[in-house]
């Protein structure tokens, strides 16, 4: 897949183009967007994807197009657990409703930026050393295997991995405990201090870069093209601000979400593994040479993960509205 600097210049001004709207139209005046707004919103970026993937279908041909698309929901998957998170961050910070825009959209920057330097030192890895691929997948299992251990109670896990972070943020930074508008910085008694804002963007920042690190080898389970990589992932991150205000309580809902993804990674996990095997040039392993084994086609992959969402979205709103059982009490 050739793709020229020109259209990768023409990307990036476009992605960024769409942000610097977002900021203005939606993110600069605080305030808390109703549904109508978020859900138009969620549904035009939604559109933008699919006709960027199509535009791909046009000009790279229907493998490419399927590899975005098959990128594009994993990493559209993945943001929605994200929103999980932010819900709790929100919650635990207590941060006003009219303010949370500011905070996703700077949050969702800084993913992006991120996301940009690993994707970019992923596809070097990835040029040099064929082996890399055996690492991504036994990490994308790792992380499946633990993402289905903390499925119990994930708001605990994260409350202690943000109570950990939050201690050691206030052991170098002079904090408020109070908000002062949407400011990161405040003076009180003449001294300069840091807002809670700026502890909920520090939080979700360094969530920005666990979440990356799933993210990214999932996607090049999928697709080994840097372009598509980061298309399919500034995409999924677009709209992310207003699905996080659209779902609302629905995520509470999505108990079997974490299964799902688990398994989404998992299987990534063993495509990469066996795309290793069959490009392997390890001397330990069959002497250095590659090794016949069957590798996961896009379409395969598409289909699983499609099937894998559905599923789980399907079961947890059934499960979601069963009526609770009362509970008998004893005398």
């Amino acid at each position: 897949m050739h793709v020229s600097p020109t259209i990768w210049i023409i990307t990036c001004l476009v992605i960024l183009g769409l942000f610097v709207f977002d900021f203005f139209a939606h993110v600069r005046v605080p305030h808390a967007p109703s549904l109508k707004e978020s859900g138009t919103w969620s549904a035009i970026y939604i559109s933008i994807a699919v006709v960027f993937g199509l535009f791909v279908w046009w000009k790279w041909g229907n493998t490419y197009g399927g590899e975005y698309f098959a990128g594009y929901v994993t990493e559209k998957a993945l943001s929605v657990d994200n929103l999980f998170v932010f819900v709790i961050i929100m919650s635990k910070f207590a941060v006003p409703k009219e303010y949370q825009q500011k905070v996703l959209l700077l949050g969702i920057v800084m993913a992006l930026v991120l996301r940009g330097l690993f994707i970019a030192v992923g596809a070097a890895a990835i040029n040099a050393y064929s082996w890399v691929f055996y690492l991504f997948g036994a990490f994308l299992i790792f992380t499946a295997i633990k993402l289905l251990r903390e499925s119990d109670d994930p708001v605990e896990h994260e409350e202690e991995r943000e109570t950990r972070l939050e201690r050691f943020v206030k052991k170098y930074l002079r904090t408020s405990d109070t908000y002062d508008g949407d400011k990161l910085f405040t003076k009180a008694n003449g001294k300069r201090l840091a807002t809670p804002m700026l502890m909920v963007l520090i939080v979700i920042g360094f969530t920005d870069v666990l979440f990356a690190l799933d993210s990214i080898p999932a996607i090049y389970g999928l697709t080994q093209e840097p372009y598509l990589v980061f298309t399919a992932n500034a995409f999924a991150l677009m709209g992310l601000r207003q699905l996080y205000f659209l779902l609302g309580g629905l995520l509470d809902r999505l108990v079997y979400l974490s299964y799902g993804l688990s398994f989404i990674l998992a299987f990534i996990g063993v495509k990469l593994v066996l795309h290793a095997l069959h490009e392997n040039t390890l001397p330990f392993i069959n002497g250095g040479e590659h090794v016949a084994v069957p590798e996961i086609s896009t379409v395969v992959s598409l289909g699983v993960i499609i099937g894998t969402l559905v599923i789980t979205t399907v079961a947890s709103l059934m499960s979601s509205r069963k009526p609770k059982t009362p509970e008998i009490s004893e005398n």
